[in-house]
């Protein structure tokens, strides 16, 4: 009995040190692809800010595997704000090597990139943000965009403490 309460304590003691390892995340939400991921498909994810002053890192979770055909991977996101502003921007993230190896984290065939959004900046008022993520991958000398992008698995945004804040 007393070795199951011990081998019991020392799960929970592992299970609460690893969440609490993360003291960096302010919000952290992914959502899965289950096939290739359309070009009119966003992902959105929603924010309560309650907080004005203190400057956070933005970043763009993506986890790819190797299906995933390109070297680049290009993104808008729409950031909407509590008094309906629409802010959109154009991101180009390198997301493979020339060889075609995925970058990112990861000991599988799935390989996590980080991806810088935007870095130590205030959410300038209180209330409900929203940020819409598309992709618009387009090949090489072609205007038309790629309809349903391969090799995505999931897709993520997070917010974190600056360092500054540590």
């Amino acid at each position: 009995m007393l070795l199951k309460s011990k081998t019991l304590s020392i799960a929970i003691i592992a299970l609460i040190s690893l969440i609490s390892c993360d003291k960096a995340r302010v919000y952290d939400q992914y959502a899965s692809i289950d096939k290739g991921w359309n070009s009119d498909e966003a992902f959105v994810f929603e924010y309560e800010n309650k907080d004005t002053i203190t400057p956070y890192n933005y970043f763009i979770n993506m986890r790819a595997n190797k299906d995933f055909p390109f070297h680049n991977l290009f993104l808008i996101v729409e950031t909407h704000t509590p008094n309906k502003t629409i802010t959109v921007d154009t991101l180009e993230y390198l997301m493979a090597k020339p060889d075609g190896t995925l970058l990112g984290n990861g000991f599988s065939d799935i390989k996590e990139s980080k991806l810088w959004f935007k870095e130590d900046q205030n959410l300038p008022e209180i209330g409900m943000y929203k940020y819409r993520i598309y992709q618009a991958v387009r090949e090489t000398g072609k205007v038309k965009g790629v309809k349903e992008l391969n090799g995505i698995t999931e897709v993520g945004f997070r917010i974190e403490k600056t360092n500054n804040d540590e």
